[in-house]
């Protein structure tokens, strides 16, 4: 019985990891795709795009949602008093709540930050500064944005998994650089968003990238970056490939407790290193391998 029970086991944490994996994946599209239009509304209305941003994040299950995807919709915003354009019915807090349809993301986008400007009690936020997204997420579920009431932390948590408040300093044509000040105009942190795995700055390498170019933009030395990311001298980066800015940590974050990764195939155990920000040789050591170790598909890794 124990070897089918472990076959189980792998299979759910299989289906997990996958989910885990594929949302993510979503979910940094979802930011890659709007942020320039959550920056321009950022401009024009003085929300921080941050928070902008996060709702859609939320609200739209990073643009896969059926209001999203049916309505434009990203947002939530039901049709309420003043709209006279099409909706579309959906069930929320009553059985046949109707919602506002766009043409376009944009148009949505465009209401969302009309929607917040133009309500009364939404009035208090714009007294706050566009760089204190804390304060603008508590204020949205204090000002009644949305009953959930874990609202605000939910919107924090989200800005900063993904350091979505880089968006909330944009500065002549690019977004948060350590060189915010140089006069030259780099498109390097317009073509490379900074994430955040396990409370690490972390960017996605682009075709043509060198670990001298990203050096030189964000500047942390060609060497140390090999290093933080556990690299022979001689590794050409790929399109693709993550490349931490610190030092990788010794076990995963929090939300690892308990659930391990399970090895798919093709995967490699330095691609899990690198999809959670962990070194290497912890990872050996927080599963007791040898170095030796023959690693196979459908293996459980062991994160914390």
């Amino acid at each position: 019985m124990r070897p089918r029970y472990y076959a189980f086991l792998a299979a759910v944490f299989a289906a997990v990891n996958l989910l885990a994996q594929s949302r993510q994946s979503v979910q940094w599209r979802y930011i890659e795709n709007y942020k320039d239009m959550a920056v321009e509304q950022m401009r024009r209305y003085k929300i921080p795009a941050s928070i902008t941003l996060a709702q859609g994040l939320c609200e739209s299950s990073a643009g896969q949602s059926r209001l999203a995807k049916e309505a434009h919709n990203h947002f939530g915003i039901k049709v309420g008093v003043g709209w006279s354009g099409p909706y579309i019915v959906m069930a929320d807090d009553r059985p046949n709540d109707r919602f506002r349809k766009y043409r376009t993301d944009d148009e949505s986008y465009e209401d969302h930050s009309r929607f917040l400007t133009q309500n009364s009690r939404y009035r208090s936020l714009f007294n706050l500064k566009i760089t204190d997204y804390k304060g603008w997420a508590h204020g949205l579920k204090r000002c009644g944005y949305a009953t959930n009431p874990n609202y605000g932390p939910m919107l924090i948590g989200v800005i900063e998994r993904y350091n979505l408040q880089q968006f909330d300093s944009y500065v002549k044509g690019k977004y948060h650089s350590k060189r915010e000040d140089s006069q030259n105009e780099s498109r390097f942190f317009q073509d490379h968003i900074v994430y955040r795995v396990n409370r690490l700055y972390m960017i996605i390498a682009n075709r043509g990238d060198t670990w001298e170019y990203i050096a030189q933009e964000t500047g942390v030395s060609a060497s140390k970056l090999r290093r933080y990311n556990e690299v022979p001298k001689g590794y050409q980066l790929r399109a693709g490939d993550y490349v931490f800015l610190q030092k990788k940590r010794k076990k995963g974050d929090k939300g690892t407790a308990g659930v391990p990764h399970v090895l798919a195939a093709g995967e490699s155990v330095y691609d899990v290193a690198q999809h959670y920000g962990i070194r290497l040789k912890n990872l050996y050591s927080l599963n007791g391998w040898e170095p030796d170790h023959v690693h196979h598909a459908g293996e459980l890794i062991w994160l914390r």
